[in-house]
C-alpha cells in the first residue's frame, strides 16, 4: 500500500548564531571603512545582491534575514541604537519600493558609465552606493525600527516579488496570540492576527526564525514548498 506524500512539509529552520551575525556585520563595516582605499572591496556589494536575488527563488527573503552583511549589522551593532516607531506605510508600499529600486539602479548605472573600462571605478561606485544607502538606513533606523531600510531595500523588493510566497511561516492552533513573536520580528510584521489563517501571508518575512525562538508554546514553524 503506497503512501501519498504532499508537497507541504515542515522543516526546522534554526536561527543563525550570534557569532555568524557579528562576523557578517564586520564584513559590512570593513567594506565601508576600507572600500575608499581598496575599491575591490566594493565588489562585495554586487555579490551580496546576486546571492540575495538568487536565493529568493528558493526561500524568498531568507538571505536578507540570515546572510546579508548589512542586515546583520542592523541586527547586532545597530540594534540597541535603533528606534521603536513603526515604519511608515509609504516606505513599505510596493509603488514606492519599485520607484526606489529604479532610481538607485539608474544612478548606479550612470555612475559606472562614466568610466566603464576601469574595474576599480566600478568598485568605487559599489562602495559609494553601499556607504550612502547604509547611512540612509542608519538615519531612518534611529527614527523607526533598526531594519527600516530592509522595508524598501531594492534587493529585498526583488526577493519579495520573486519568492515572497516561499517557505511561509505556519501558525499552529495552540497559538495564544500573546504577541511575543511580533515583538521579536525585525520587520515588525503582524503574526498572531493570522492565527485563523494558519499561515503568515507577509511576503517580506525574512525567515530569520526570531519569532519561532520567541514562542514558548512552539506554535510557529516554517512550511516548505519542496517535494
Amino acid at each position: 500500500m503506497s503512501t501519498c506524500v504532499t508537497r507541504k512539509e515542515l522543516y526546522p529552520l534554526a536561527p543563525v548564531s550570534d557569532l555568524h551575525r557579528w562576523l557578517l556585520a564586520s564584513v559590512m563595516v570593513g567594506t565601508i571603512l576600507l572600500g575608499w582605499q581598496w575599491p575591490v572591496l566594493g565588489f562585495i556589494v554586487p555579490v551580496t545582491m546576486a546571492v540575495g536575488i538568487g536565493g529568493s527563488f528558493l526561500r524568498g527573503r531568507y538571505v536578507c534575514g540570515n546572510i546579508c552583511p548589512r542586515g546583520s549589522f542592523y541586527d547586532t551593532v545597530f540594534r540597541t541604537l535603533g528606534g521603536t516607531r513603526p515604519v511608515p506605510a509609504l516606505l513599505t508600499g510596493m509603488r514606492f519600493r519599485w520607484a526606489a529600486l529604479a532610481v538607485l539602479m539608474s544612478m548606479m548605472t550612470l555612475q559606472i558609465a562614466q568610466n566603464p573600462g576601469d574595474p576599480m571605478h566600478w568598485g568605487r561606485v559599489f562602495w559609494l552606493v553601499c556607504l550612502v544607502t547604509t547611512l540612509l538606513g542608519i538615519g531612518l533606523g534611529m527614527i523607526y525600527r533598526p531594519r527600516t531600510w530592509c522595508s524598501f531595500c531594492p534587493v529585498g523588493t526583488l526577493a519579495n516579488a520573486i519568492g515572497g510566497e516561499k517557505d511561509r511561516l505556519e501558525i499552529g492552533a495552540n497559538c495564544k496570540e500573546c504577541g511575543s513573536c511580533e515583538k521579536a520580528c525585525p520587520m515588525d510584521l503582524s503574526i498572531a492576527s493570522h492565527k485563523d489563517d494558519g499561515v503568515l501571508p507577509h511576503r517580506d518575512c525574512l525567515k530569520c526564525s526570531s519569532c519561532v525562538e520567541s514562542c514558548k508554546l512552539g506554535a510557529l514553524s516554517f512550511v516548505s514548498d519542496r517535494n
